[in-house]
Formats: C-alpha cells, sequence, structure tokens
C-alpha cells in the first residue's frame, strides 16, 4: 500500500460502548460511551455509530466541497447527513448499513447527483465500505 499521508490514532478503554471511554492521542477527541437506549442501554454519550457517521459526513462533505471545486462548480450551501445503523447478524454478529444526504443549494437536481455521485467515488469512507455494507447515497436541491 502506498505511504499514508495521516495516521489517527484513538485508544478505547473500559467497557468500549457500555461505559467506556474513547480518546485520541492528541487528546482533542475524549469521549464517554454509552450504549443507546434504542439497544437495551442507559445512553447518555455518544455511541461508536455516531462516531462513524460523524466521520463519514464530514469526510463526504469535504469530498463533495473538493469536487466541486475541481469542476468549477459554485455550491452555495451544502450539508451532509449521515445515517448509520446497525443491525444484528448471524451468530451473534452485526453489521451496518448507511444512508448519505446531501443537500445543496445553488445547482440543479442534475448537476447535484453528479456531485455526490463523483464524491461517492473518492470519499475514503465510501470507498472502504463499498462492496462491504448496504449504502445509499441522495441529493436533495434547495
Amino acid at each position: 500500500m502506498a505511504d499514508s499521508i495521516y495516521t489517527a490514532v484513538a485508544t478505547s478503554t473500559g467497557d468500549g460502548r457500555a461505559g467506556g471511554r474513547t480518546v485520541s492521542d492528541d487528546g482533542l477527541l475524549d469521549l464517554k460511551l454509552a450504549i443507546p437506549t434504542d439497544m437495551g442501554g442507559p445512553g447518555g454519550a455518544t455511541n461508536p455509530e455516531q462516531l462513524f457517521a460523524a466521520g463519514w459526513a464530514s469526510c463526504f462533505h469535504s469530498a463533495l466541497k473538493a469536487v466541486a471545486a475541481a469542476r468549477k462548480v459554485a455550491v452555495s450551501d451544502s450539508a451532509v447527513v449521515a445515517e448509520v445503523s446497525i443491525h444484528p447478524a448471524d451468530g451473534g454478529a452485526f453489521t451496518l448499513s448507511a444512508a448519505l444526504h446531501v443537500e445543496l443549494s445553488g445547482v440543479d437536481q442534475a448537476t447535484a447527483d453528479e456531485l455526490v455521485e463523483a464524491a461517492h467515488a473518492v470519499c475514503p469512507y465510501s470507498n472502504a465500505t463499498r462492496g462491504n455494507i448496504e449504502v445509499t447515497v441522495d441529493a436533495t436541491v434547495d
């Protein structure tokens, strides 16, 4: 594999998602974890699915902005909403699915769809999950 340009490092301690803590090596991320109430837990803290959704939404948004800039397309306003769901699988395992909803202003629907597909082709999260989990991507023009 090619040389990396950046490596993120985070450590989970305690009981992981069940009341543990996750901290990045630079200390900028320092979060308590809890099982969501929807999964029978106490809630009240973040969980791995929220962290994954936040990372993917942010990364995809950056990819979208980069693609638009490279194509010299002015997008006046944009947002990416990532929904990451966890599902039970056979044998006590779990799997994820995701839906990325992109909201754009300043372009027509066809251009929005093209930008979203191009961003999905270059986003590292999209590339890492492609073929591994069910992912849907859509664009809405305001």
